[in-house]
Order: structure tokens, then sequence, then C-alpha cells
């Protein structure tokens, strides 16, 4: 076991038990991997706010796993993926040394796969986020992980960092199909990868690609979904544009007209009533740390706003649409990116809203 990893299993618990007693949560043995049983798991009545644990666990992205009725959360600073509950209690599952930080998690129950972006995020050439990074890996290593569902074994790791240049692999969408489509924030692409993991670049275009500003790589497509009526709708952090991208012609992209560009959007999310919400950030834009809920009535060609809401914790990154309402989720990110990875804070938060 690598020495990072050493400090993973070193650094949870403390963090939960101390955490845990805090919020006078009950207290579970979170460094043992949740294999409780698919479809044998608690109830889907959660409360308004899941106020999780965790030693600067970081977790950027989240999402919601049917077959557990349970959050799964990232960790930026570990690189894990865990389970968490109504109690906010991580529980590891995935402890790959691959992955140095994980970003998106996304649940495909009906091919019993859980796939998760992972990175090493670089932020400056003196930043350290990850207890795992090193001075080659940072920005280059990007990419694809994919999982069983059920046992958290590994099925195969795709590369998406090969190419010269910055690279961070941030969001993914699942087609019926299995197809998976990755964002690549700092290089302007986005990914297709089959079920068989086959890998492409499905859309690259000068018009979606933020660029670099002092050396540094600005992050553009970020958040990023399917849609039923067989196109993406993708999101660039840096502008707040949405763009519509036909799954059969993604040549033939379109920016969507908005009432309201959302910059700063980071994670997105669609529910089952066509209300598409995004998560905003200020962590390196001049937006709100907020959530919006837009909604189309023309097929995504334009947009409007049905709702904009500042957010009580700063720096929300995404959003889990669950059985109990819509979750967002902030972990102190503008603290660690803000300060270079020298400072974390632990625990996060899980809001409806």
């Amino acid at each position: 076991m690598s020495r990072a990893r050493r400090r993973l299993r070193a650094a949870i618990v403390p963090g939960v038990l101390v955490l845990a007693a805090t919020f006078m949560t009950p207290v579970a043995a979170s460094a043992q991997a949740d294999d409780r049983p698919i479809g044998i798991a608690a109830g889907t009545n959660l409360p308004a706010l899941v106020q999780g644990s965790g030693h600067a666990v970081h977790p950027e992205g989240v999402t919601w796993d049917p077959t557990r009725s349970a959050f799964l959360i990232g960790s930026i600073r570990y690189g894990t993926v865990s389970v968490v509950r109504a109690d906010g209690v991580p529980h590891p599952l995935i402890d790959d040394p691959y992955l140095i930080a994980t970003g998106a998690i996304r649940v495909d129950a009906a091919r019993n796969r859980l796939l998760v972006t992972y990175d090493d995020v670089y932020a400056g050439p003196n930043a350290l986020l990850s207890v795992g990074s090193t001075a080659e890996t940072r920005g280059r290593h990007a990419g694809l992980a994919i999982y069983n569902l059920a046992t958290g074994a590994l099925e195969r790791h795709v590369d998406l960092g090969e190419a010269p240049g910055w690279h961070l692999a941030n969001d993914i969408a699942l087609d019926p199909a299995g197809n998976a489509y990755v964002t690549d924030s700092f290089s302007g692409h986005i990914f297709k990868v089959t079920p068989f993991g086959e890998k492409s670049t499905f859309l690259y275009d000068p018009a979606v690609d933020a660029g670099i500003t002092d050396d540094l790589p600005n992050v553009g497509l970020n958040g990023i979904v399917y849609h039923p009526g067989g196109y993406l709708l993708v999101v660039r952090y840096d502008t707040g544009q949405i763009f519509r991208v036909p799954i059969d012609h993604p040549e033939k992209f379109t920016e969507v007209t908005l009432q309201d560009k959302v910059p700063g959007a980071d994670g997105m999310a669609l529910a089952s009533d066509g209300t598409l919400w995004a998560a905003t950030n200020t962590i390196r834009s001049s937006g709100i740390d907020g959530v919006f809920r837009l909604r189309s009535d023309d097929g995504w060609r334009t947009s409007y706003t049905v709702g904009k809401q500042a957010s009580p914790e700063a720096a929300p990154t995404t959003v889990a649409i669950t059985p109990s309402g819509d979750y967002v989720l902030s972990s102190n990110l503008n603290i660690l990116f803000g300060r270079g990875g020298q400072e974390t804070r632990d625990g996060f938060v899980l809001r409806r809203y």
C-alpha cells in the first residue's frame, strides 16, 4: 500500500469520529468497505440537510445510488469513492491507488457499473491538492475508471490524458446504450467511451476551448447531462454558456439562448420533470455560490430561469437527484483550491433544495 493510501486509512477514521460526535450522529466503522448487498439498504427518507463527516475528504462529485439507497461521493484529496447515508458518515467503497483525485461519479445500474472520473488537478506550480499528487502526474493524469457497482472491483482504467497539454477529466453523462461522455475542462474536449472501453474524441471546437491564461489552464467545459431527446447539454464554466450537442451529429452543436447565463456552473443534473439544475461557484469564476433551475419549451434551443438561489454554503459543486428530493453538494473546495492544498476542511454538506 502506498504512503498516500496509508495516510488515507489513518486520516478518515479520526475525522469521522470527531465530527460524528460533534453533530451527535451515529458513529460507524467507516474504515471498512461498504459491502452491504445490493437492494438491502437504508430507506430513502433523507433529512433536508445531511451534515457529512470525514477528515479533509473534499468531495467534488456526488450521485445517488438506487441499488444502495445512498449517496456516493468522491474525494479530491484522497481519490476515493465512499457511500454516504442519512448520518453523513462516509464508508469507503473504492480505494484504488491509481486514482489520485476523484471527480464525477455515475451509476449505470442496468450494466452493474460505476463510472468515476480521475485526475491530478493542476491549480498552479506550487499547489498540492491531493495527497498522491506528483510533479509528473499533475495536470496530466486524467481519465475514466469503471468498477463493478456491487463489489467495487476494478473493470478498467481509460486514459484520457495521453495527448500533450493540460487535462482535467471532469463530468460524465451516460446515454441509454451505455456510452459515457466525459468533459475535459482544460483541453476543451468531450471524449466518448463505449461500454467496451473504446475511447474517441466526441467533440472538439475552438469555440468551446477556454484556453490558458498566465500559464494556468482555464476551466471550460464542465457539467454535462444526457437528454432523452438524443442530445447532450454541456455548460462552459468560465462563461456560463450552455451548448446543445446532438449525439448523432456533435459537429452541429449550438449554443442555447439563455435568459440568464450561469458563470461558474460546475455540475448539472436533469430532473425527471425536465428541469436542469446547475450548481455554481466562485472558485474560479465571477458568478455566485448558488443553484440555478432552468427549463425549456423548445428542445433546449432556448431556456428560461425558473429558480435562482444563493447557497448558504461556499462553493457548491454539483447536484444529486434522489427520491427524497434534489441535493446540492458543498465541501469547502474554495479553501482547498484557494490555499493551494496547504489548508483543508473536514466534512461536507448535502442540502436539499
